[in-house]
């Protein structure tokens, strides 16, 4: 069991020179860290939501790795499971993308393409997302209720390789979507958002596993769930929460993961003290990017968490349905 720093004051990620600030490592309920990354070349930030809904899932992306920006978008329906992906990539960027915030919430980000504008305003309690592409357009409400919580966690590799991670979950949703001209309309009730922000300078080869849902318990609480491994292993961090009608509740044990790479729709296992889960795949999204020197290969896979967790004060809690996703990651950049 690693013994994570909770901090509850705002910090730089790093110190004047550009390595990692020692005081930044550690874990926070609110976004506190300013990431204030120096030099070229190997930073790394990214603005990542995703709307799940019993209908559809949405997901948009805003990458920014120095030299290279990527926008894209994502879509699945539910009923049917027709899905569809759009990506531009453009390499050595100027003015692709706004400058994008340094800490969470502290600026609004738009991404432009030659066939996709990708908008992440911030507005009062929250934020508004807006897409337009050929094939994908939506405005969608992502509220924060008062007191809601997010886990925000610092890995460090080393002073020089380090990335900070904000996952923020259950956020409810509203609003419309049109997908190659069928309309979906979105309710606070039943559609969730989360998002994945991170800020760093990585190591030029990685893997991660990531999972994560959003939905209500059988007694009708609000329970997020957030999830990952490998990436962590060797740090003094993970990036493991359970959150409760509002509240994060941390987990300092890296958590076993189990599934099958020959066969992704097979049923995962999520295991540890506090987490006894089963993920039954419905929908494996794959994608692969490879130019030799640079690589993205993942299956995301988007599915239903079930089994039990437990709550800091002992009370066990049990997850039935609850939507979301588990993948694996390979990265090099």
């Amino acid at each position: 069991m690693k013994t994570e720093r909770e901090i509850t004051e705002p910090v730089d990620l790093c110190l004047p020179n550009g390595r990692l600030n020692p005081a930044a490592v550690g874990w926070t309920r609110q976004p506190l860290h300013t990431a204030n990354l120096k030099g070229w070349g190997r930073n790394k930030r990214f603005e990542y939501w995703c709307i799940t809904t019993p209908d559809l899932t949405v997901a948009i992306n805003i990458s920014h790795s120095d030299y290279r920006v990527t926008l894209a978008t994502f879509f699945l329906d539910m009923k049917t499971l027709e899905t569809f992906s759009q990506a531009e990539i453009h390499w050595l960027p100027r003015d692709r993308v706004t400058p994008m915030p340094e800490r969470s919430g502290d600026g609004s980000l738009v991404g432009k393409g030659n066939d996709m504008k990708i908008e992440m305003l911030e507005v009062e309690n929250g934020t508004l997302l807006r897409v337009a592409t050929k094939r994908l357009d939506l405005e969608i409400s992502a509220i924060k209720e008062p007191g809601h919580e997010a886990m925000g966690v610092v890995v460090p590799w080393d002073n020089k390789r380090f990335q900070y991670t904000l996952k923020d979950n259950c956020i409810p949703a509203s609003g419309w979507v049109r997908a190659d001209g069928k309309s979906y309309e979105l309710s606070a009730d039943t559609a969730f958002a989360t998002l994945d922000h991170g800020r760093g300078r990585w190591p030029y080869s990685i893997v991660w596993n990531w999972g994560a849902g959003s939905g209500r318990t059988p007694e009708g609480e609000v329970i997020g769930l957030q999830f990952g491994a490998k990436w962590t292993d060797g740090t003094p961090s993970t990036e493991n929460c359970l959150r409760i009608d509002g509240r994060i509740q941390k987990i300092s044990q890296e958590l076993e993961w189990i599934y099958d790479r020959n066969d992704w729709m097979a049923p995962w296992r999520i295991l540890g003290d506090r987490v006894d889960l089963t993920f039954t795949p419905v929908y494996d999204r794959y994608s692969c990017f490879d130019r030799l020197v640079v690589l993205s290969r993942e299956h995301q896979v988007f599915g239903w968490y079930d089994g039990t967790v437990v709550s800091e004060d002992g009370r066990r809690i049990k997850v039935e349905k609850i939507f979301g996703w588990a993948e694996e990651v390979k990265r090099r950049w």
